[in-house]
C-alpha cells in the first residue's frame, strides 16, 4: 500500500481520486475532508469522477467541482452519463472505464462509496474500487437516504465549522435540482457533521466519517 502522512497541520502534496456515482455523492460524503486535505496538503492534485448525470446535473456537478477543488495545484474531473439505478445492469461497461482511470492515475488516497451502501449504484462503485485499486489506501464514504444503512465508521476527519459551513453551502448553491427533496437541506448535512462530530470529539464539533478496510501503520 502506498503510505501517505495525514493529519498534519502542514503536509506533502497528495494525489486524492474522487469516486462519486451522482453528481452531489462525492460533496456530501467527502466536500469537507477535501477542503481540509487540500488546505493542509498545499501542491495537491485531484481526479474527480461522477459517473452519472443527465445535461442539468453534469453542469450542476462541474460547477460544485470547481469550486470545491480551487485549492488544488492540478484537478481534473470526469463526468459520464451511465444510467442512474441501472449500474449492476451496465457493471461491464463501468469497468471499462475504471480500468481507464488505472491507466491515467496514480492516486495516494481514494474517496468512494461505503461496500454496504444499500443503494445499488453506489455499492458497484464501491465493489469495482476496490477491484481496481488493490494498494491503495480508500476511504469509502457515507450517504444519508431512507433506507437507514449509516454503519460505525472507523475513521474520522474533524472539520472546522468554517469549512463545514463552507460545504453545505455549496451544496445548496450548486444543486438546484435537488432543493425539492426532503432529505437535501442544512439539517441533514450538519446534523450527519455533528454526530460524527461528536463520536471523534472533533475540537469544532464538526466531521466527516469513512470506513477503512485496510490501513498500513
Amino acid at each position: 500500500m502506498v503510505p501517505i502522512s495525514l493529519g498534519q497541520s502542514a503536509g506533502p502534496p497528495l494525489r486524492i481520486l474522487c469516486l462519486g456515482a451522482h453528481s452531489d455523492d462525492i460533496e456530501i460524503g467527502c466536500g469537507g475532508s477535501i477542503l481540509r486535505l487540500l488546505a493542509q496538503h498545499p501542491g495537491s492534485s485531484v481526479t474527480w469522477v461522477v459517473f452519472s448525470a443527465n445535461e442539468q446535473r453534469a453542469l450542476e456537478a462541474r460547477a460544485s467541482a470547481t469550486e470545491f477543488l480551487a485549492d488544488a495545484r492540478q484537478s481534473s474531473v470526469v463526468v459520464h452519463a451511465f444510467k442512474e439505478s441501472y449500474f449492476p445492469h451496465v457493471a461491464s461497461e463501468i469497468k471499462d472505464a475504471f480500468e481507464e482511470l488505472k491507466r491515467s492515475t496514480q492516486p495516494e488516497l481514494v474517496f468512494c462509496h461505503h461496500r454496504h451502501d444499500m443503494h445499488q449504484d453506489h455499492r458497484v462503485i464501491a465493489e469495482l474500487t476496490w477491484n481496481t485499486f488493490r494498494n491503495h489506501l480508500i476511504a469509502e464514504f457515507e450517504i444519508p437516504k431512507y433506507e437507514g444503512d449509516l454503519g460505525q465508521p472507523s475513521l474520522f476527519v474533524p472539520l472546522s465549522l468554517a469549512q463545514a459551513t463552507r460545504k453545505v453551502a455549496a451544496l445548496l448553491r450548486h444543486f438546484p435540482s435537488q432543493v425539492t427533496r426532503a432529505w437535501f437541506n442544512p439539517d441533514t448535512f450538519n446534523g450527519l457533521m455533528s454526530l460524527r462530530g461528536i463520536e471523534c470529539n472533533a475540537p469544532e464539533g464538526r466531521a466527516e466519517a469513512f470506513h477503512v478496510r485496510k490501513l498500513t501503520l
